[in-house]
């Protein structure tokens, strides 16, 4: 099958709200299959899933992020109270999901200033890993906290992709013993200590590609769109020494492997 899926992106963001019709006709242009939409909080449910009717191209990831925005200054970690918000319009939607996600632990001090303000986002964490094993999807997971995330994750799901990870070389391959595959977004081009490193310790078949749009895009501060998947491609490409044929092969079938659902929507 050729071309590439999005595993990760914030497609529902209001980046995207004035050109949404041309960016996803761009995608196509760029030889994307699909995108996976992932959500923050239970506020962007209902325009994730009306961007799902993009028949066969656009796919929900409902869940709630580690962090939450309390205003455009201030953010804390999430909660339980933010997941009892979300769970009943997760269970709406349940056969529609391909994943629940964005979902994981970020103990970045400026959103924690606590150990309860971790166990908070634990638990936050390990209800929604038990719901993504319910439900057979895989979780799509956040940034930082790499060790205890892995360790958190083998407890409960058998199935996770680790997006943007910026844990150590060593912790990730824990995570490819338990079988996890690690999503690498555009801003590989400009992280050479922590990506360029990741990818080339990954197997390539642990690996699939994202662009978290509209962020970690090549260029700091400028709008990060599916599009520049060809970018995570190719570094991933120079950086393990094989064709960038290949590299779109192997990762679009662990992307079908990990979201079997995609399959019915991309196979004719």
């Amino acid at each position: 099958m050729q071309g590439f899926v999005d595993c990760h992106c914030h497609i529902s963001a209001g980046d995207f709200d004035r050109d949404i019709d041309e960016v996803i006709e761009n995608s196509k242009k760029a030889g994307l299959l699909a995108l996976l939409a992932v959500a923050e909080h239970a506020g962007e449910f209902e325009k994730i899933i009306e961007l799902s009717q993009f028949p066969g191209f656009i796919f929900p990831c409902l869940g709630v992020h580690p962090v939450q925005k309390v205003s455009p200054e201030r953010q804390r970690g999430a909660s339980l109270q933010d997941l009892d918000a979300a769970l009943p319009i997760i269970q709406k939607y349940k056969d529609q999901l391909v994943a629940i996600g964005e979902v994981g632990l970020d103990f970045t001090p400026r959103y924690v200033s606590s150990d309860a303000d971790k166990e908070g986002q634990r638990q936050v964490l390990i209800r929604q890993a038990q719901l993504a094993k319910e439900l057979d999807l895989p979780n799509v997971h956040s940034r930082s906290a790499g060790r205890p995330t892995i360790h958190l994750l083998k407890e409960q799901v058998e199935k996770a992709l680790l997006h943007a990870f910026d844990g150590k070389p060593s912790v990730a391959m824990e995570g490819v013993k338990a079988g996890y595959f690690f999503s690498i977004p555009p801003s590989i081009i400009r992280s050479e200590q922590k990506k360029q490193k990741l990818v080339k310790q990954l197997p390539l078949e642990n690996i699939c590609l994202e662009t978290d749009s509209p962020v970690l895009g090549p260029e700091k501060q400028v709008r990060n769109e599916p599009t520049n998947i060809s970018i995570s491609a190719e570094y991933v490409s120079k950086i393990k020494g094989v064709s960038l044929q290949m590299v779109m092969e192997v990762t679009t079938q662990n992307a079908l492997r990990l979201f079997p659902k995609l399959k019915s929507a991309l196979r004719p």
